[in-house]
């Protein structure tokens, strides 16, 4: 029988505060330099893999030494030019037998660095460092991005390393909550450490006309037109057919002048991309949905859009484009699993004078075209509101040096109090 998470309601953040330690660099100070094995499947566009590149750069601006072991990937020169050390391996693998190799390697790489910290993202990755942290005796640590499918018992104990750590870092209390529902993770080894937004690069006082102008015609809507723009990569698990149902729905009820937009990354992994033009045309909507490669400018992507939505499936945690998105002052739309209630603020959490956006039910497109209706239906001042909300909430919540004092933080506790043996497997 599948195993399902939780279906009650996530704590709100006071509540969550209360669970979780606040742990910062201004608590533990390490004596030293430390060095920390970073372990990540890839380096494209992931969270994980996003995540890396961080806590690479925060470890190397502090003075100690982030080596990242990766099967690499266009991030690859972002990590050596923030500092970071490459060493490149195929921990993707999840091969029983790359898997023990790279446990090996794992073990050398962490005794002849004299490394302080093991740091898995992701879950091939994080079984290869676990066994290396129990050989080693050395802290292991894990950030969970995302919620996991479960669909069988086999995948419940796959994914369920990630819970393993001396320390877990959630990427948002909606995952953080996830953790402890599916796996009993006590909340004094869980920590809240969102990812961090780059304001100078996400600003829309710093856009100019011309980038908005270009990536709109680029798109091949006028002034008027009203702009759905979709976050996520091109995987089952993003929503989009969710949101090529709803297009569908806004057709059918009149909306006017609007088109929908896909952004993201589509690596050509799965059959999905194909299943979704097969719908796009039996729906009648090829008109009004634009599907092609990556956008180059997501800040003036952001800038163009009326709305940005996540129609995510599963939960996501925190999702990096929908931060971005409000950073660049637009109302966002997420499904109930695409953003926990401490990344985009709604009703009934908050009062309609402090929304950033709106949420509808999970897979249910009807729902999605009811919101997006909603919201084309208020005056222009009051989404330019909800936009202005958006951005103040992220600019207080996101930046990289609060990111960078919990994270600096939590590296420090496990070597202050090294060797910590990582947690056994029920």
């Amino acid at each position: 029988m599948p195993i399902m998470p939780s279906r009650r309601d996530p704590p709100r953040p006071s509540e969550m505060a209360s669970r979780v330690p606040a742990v910062s660099a201004r608590n533990i100070v390490p004596l030293r330099p430390l060095s920390v094995l970073i372990a990540v499947p890839t380096l494209d566009a992931g969270a994980a893999d996003y995540g890396a590149l961080e806590a690479a750069r925060i470890l190397a601006g502090a003075g100690h030494q982030p080596i990242v072991v990766s099967g690499g990937g266009r991030l690859a020169k972002d990590v050596l030019g923030a500092g970071g050390e490459l060493i490149r391996l195929d921990i993707a693998s999840r091969n029983p037998l790359t898997m023990a190799r790279n446990s090996a390697a794992l073990i050398r790489i962490a005794r002849e660095r004299r490394c302080d910290v093991l740091h898995a993202h992701g879950r091939a990755p994080a079984w290869c460092a676990y066994i290396a942290a129990r050989r080693t005796g050395l802290p292991f640590l894990t950030s969970w991005y995302k919620g996991f499918r479960e669909q069988n018992l086999f995948k419940h104990v796959y994914n369920g390393v990630m819970a393993r750590g001396a320390r877990v870092i959630a990427a948002s209390e909606q995952i953080a909550q996830l953790i402890n529902d599916r796996h009993g993770t006590p909340w004094e080894r869980i920590r809240v450490i969102p990812g961090s937004i780059d304001f100078e690069r996400f600003d829309l006082a710093r856009m100019t006309p011309e980038r908005i102008e270009a990536v709109r015609t680029g798109w091949g809507v006028g002034p008027q037109t009203k702009v759905i723009v979709v976050v996520g990569r091109m995987l089952r698990r993003k929503g989009h057919h969710v949101m090529v149902r709803a297009v569908e729905r806004l057709k059918a009820r009149g909306l006017k002048d609007f088109l929908c937009v896909f952004i993201g990354e589509d690596r050509g992994q799965t059959q999905y991309t194909g299943e979704l033009w097969d719908l796009v045309l039996s729906t009648g909507t090829a008109g009004v949905i634009r599907m092609g490669r990556a956008c180059d400018d997501l800040p003036a992507a952001y800038a163009a859009a009326s709305v940005v939505v996540s129609a995510a499936v599963q939960p996501e945690g925190m999702q990096r484009a929908i931060l971005e998105a409000q950073a660049m002052a637009r109302p966002v739309i997420v499904s109930e699993l695409g953003a926990g209630a401490d990344v985009v603020l709604s009703p009934p959490r908050v009062p309609e004078h402090q929304i950033t956006g709106l949420r509808f039910a999970t897979d249910d497109d009807g729902a999605l075209a009811d919101t997006l209706l909603h919201l084309f239906s208020m005056p222009e001042a009051t989404r330019n509101a909800v936009g202005a909300r958006g951005r103040d909430w992220v600019s207080g919540h996101f930046s990289r040096q609060a990111v960078a004092e919990q994270l600096l933080g939590v590296y420090a506790e496990l070597a202050a109090g090294n060797p910590v043996r990582p947690g056994k497997l029920a």
